[in-house]
C-alpha cells in the first residue's frame, strides 16, 4: 500500500516550532516514499479554533514550501478535512459502539470528578475513572435523562497491556490501568481527540501516523479504538521532545517560539525548514545546509534521534545565513527590497538605474546578512555618515603621523572624480598611495573613515561605487557622496583642533 501520512493542527493559534517540524517529517517521509501528505483541521475546539488561524496556518505551511496532497483549498477522495464537518461520521461510530456494548453515557457531574481527581492527585495516584456509570441499569439511565442530565461517553475497557512495535522507538507497552474508562464524546456530542483522530485516520486511509512522543500515551487509546472497531491499524511513530536551551520543553518561556515569529524575523523559508529538519534527524553524511529537495531524497525515519533534540537559535540562524549567501543575487534583492521599502529607504517603483544599483548594494551586503531583517542595518554606511561617531579605535588611527594627510588628499582627489567603479576607486587610491608614500593600515584605514566613519565594514572598493552612483539618484533617502563625507570629516576635525 502506498505510503499516506497526515499534519493534523488544531487552529487554535500560531503554529508552534515543535508542530512545524512534526508537518517536516511527515512531508518529508511522504516525498520520500513517494507517498501522500494530508492535511488535516482538528477544529472542534469550538472556544479557541477560529477562522483566522485557520488563514494563518495554511499561510505559513505554503510559506515553508509543505504542499499538500488532499486537504483545505485542494480537495481529495477522502474529505471533508475540517473535523467540525465530519460530525456526522463520529455520530454514526459511537451509536454502533454503544450498540455493541462496547461504549456506555457517563452522567457523572464535573464537580464530582473533579473531587476524585483532587483525591488522588493528594495521594500520588494517577486518577482513573472508578467506572460509577459502567454498569447502570437502563432504570438508573432513564432516571438520569428524565433529569435533563446530558451525558458524555465513556469506552467500556477490560484491563490488559496493549503492545506496538514503534517506527522510532522500538517496542512499547502501555497497561490499561494507566487510564482506565476513557471519555470518546463530551456532553455536548463533541468528539474527544483519541476518537475523532482514529476514525479519521481510518476513513482517510493513513498508513503511518508520525507524531511528538507527548502522543505515546494517547496511542493505546487508539489502538483499543482501532481494535474495537475492527479496522486495521497503521504504524505508528514518536518523535522526541524538543528542548530549549535550559534542557526543559521548549515552550514561550523560551521566547516567541511560533512559526510566524521567525518568519517576522526574516528566517527564509528554506534556511528555516533545513534547521528544522535537523532537529532531532541527522543527514546520512553529516551535512548540514540541504535545500528541501535534498532532504526529500535523504530522509529516513532511522535517522531519527530517540533522545530529545535541543533547539539553538543561533544555529538556525547560521543556516539561514549560509542559505542566505547562497542565493542568486536577483533573488536576495526581492526577498530584501520589502526591508528596504518599509523603511522608506528606496521607492516602489524601480527605473532601470535604480533597479541595477540596487543589486550593487545586495552585492554588497549579501554576505554580511544573518537574516532578512539585517539588509538595512548592514546597508547604513552607505545611507548614513557622521564623523562625530568615530569610536576609540578610529580616534586612535587620527594620532598616527599620515592619517591627516590621506585624508585630505582623498578629500581634495575625489572631487568632481568619478569614482562609480572599483577600478576606478583604485585609480584614486594607487594615486594617494603613490604621493604619499604610505600603504598597508596607514592608507586604509584613514580612508574608511573619510567613507563610512567607522574602522570595520564592506571592502571600499565595493563600497564607495556603490555610494557614489546611489548619490546620483533620486532617492527617498539622499546619499551623501564619499567626496563630500571626506570633507565633512576635515572640517570636523579641524573644529577638534586636528592641524590639517
Amino acid at each position: 500500500m502506498s505510503v499516506r501520512v497526515r499534519f493534523a493542527p488544531s487552529p487554535t493559534g500560531k503554529l508552534h516550532l515543535g508542530n512545524v517540524r512534526t508537518a517536516i517529517f511527515n512531508y518529508l517521509y511522504a516525498r520520500n516514499k513517494g507517498g501522500k501528505f494530508i492535511l488535516r483541521l482538528e477544529d472542534t475546539d469550538a472556544e479557541r479554533s477560529t477562522e483566522e488561524s485557520v488563514k494563518n496556518l495554511i499561510s505559513d505551511l505554503k510559506w515553508l514550501g509543505i504542499q499538500w496532497d488532499e486537504g483545505p483549498e485542494v480537495g481529495g477522495n477522502y474529505g471533508p478535512y475540517r473535523q467540525t464537518e465530519r460530525y456526522h461520521i463520529y455520530k454514526e461510530h459511537l451509536e454502533k459502539l454503544v450498540k455493541e456494548g462496547k461504549a456506555y453515557p457517563c452522567y457523572c457531574d464535573k464537580e464530582s470528578l473533579d473531587r476524585l481527581r483532587e483525591e488522588a492527585r493528594e495521594k500520588g495516584r494517577n486518577f482513573i475513572y472508578p467506572g460509577t456509570c459502567r454498569n447502570l441499569t437502563e432504570k438508573e439511565r432513564k432516571e438520569k435523562e428524565a433529569a435533563n442530565i446530558k451525558p458524555s461517553f465513556r469506552l467500556k475497557i477490560t484491563p490488559h497491556t496493549v503492545s506496538f512495535n514503534d517506527l522510532i522507538r522500538g517496542n512499547v507497552s502501555i497497561h490499561t490501568d494507566l487510564f482506565g474508562d476513557f471519555i470518546i464524546v463530551r456532553q455536548d456530542l463533541s468528539p474527544t481527540y483519541n476518537f475523532a483522530v482514529v476514525i479519521d485516520d481510518y476513513l482517510m486511509k493513513i498508513t503511518d501516523v508520525l507524531r511528538g512522543e507527548d502522543h505515546l500515551s494517547n496511542t493505546p487509546k487508539q489502538i483499543i479504538l482501532y481494535d474495537m472497531f475492527g479496522y486495521e491499524k497503521p504504524r505508528f511513530g514518536h518523535f522526541s521532545m524538543i528542548l530549549g536551551p535550559d534542557n526543559s520543553k521548549l515552550s514561550k518561556r523560551h521566547g516567541d517560539v511560533s512559526l510566524a515569529a521567525f518568519r517576522e524575523k526574516g528566517f527564509l523559508s528554506e534556511a528555516l525548514f533545513n534547521a528544522l529538519a535537523l532537529l532531532g534527524w541527522s543527514d546520512p553524511d553529516e551535512r548540514e545546509i540541504l535545500k528541501i529537495e535534498e532532504l526529500m531524497e535523504r530522509f529516513s525515519l532511522d535517522r531519527i534521534n530517540k533522545s530529545a533534540a535541543v533547539f539553538d537559535e543561533n544555529k538556525f540562524r547560521y543556516i539561514n545565513k549560509q542559505h542566505i549567501i547562497s542565493l542568486d543575487i536577483k533573488d536576495f534583492a526581492e526577498k530584501a527590497k520589502p526591508y528596504f521599502e518599509k523603511e522608506e529607504i528606496i521607492p516602489k517603483e524601480f527605473d532601470e538605474n535604480i533597479q541595477n544599483w540596487f543589486l550593487k548594494l545586495c552585492e554588497l551586503i549579501q554576505k554580511r546578512v544573518t537574516l532578512l531583517s539585517d539588509v538595512v542595518s548592514q546597508s547604513k554606511t552607505v545611507f548614513e555618515y557622521d564623523p562625530s561617531a568615530i569610536d576609540d579605535e578610529g580616534r586612535a588611527v587620527l594620532e598616527e603621523e599620515e592619517c591627516l594627510k590621506v585624508i585630505l588628499a582623498y578629500a581634495v582627489k575625489s572631487e568632481n572624480r568619478d569614482l562609480t567603479t572599483r577600478e576606478k576607486y583604485i585609480e584614486l587610491v594607487n594615486e594617494i598611495k603613490n604621493e604619499l608614500k604610505v600603504k598597508g593600515k596607514n592608507l586604509y584605514h584613514p580612508l574608511r573613515l573619510c567613507v563610512s566613519s567607522s574602522m570595520s565594514g564592506p571592502d571600499l572598493d565595493i563600497l564607495v561605487p556603490v555610494i557614489e552612483i546611489g548619490a546620483s539618484l533620486d532617492l527617498p533617502i539622499k546619499i551623501e557622496s564619499s567626496s563630500k563625507r571626506a570633507w565633512r570629516l576635515v572640517n570636523f576635525l579641524r573644529e577638534q583642533g586636528y592641524k590639517i
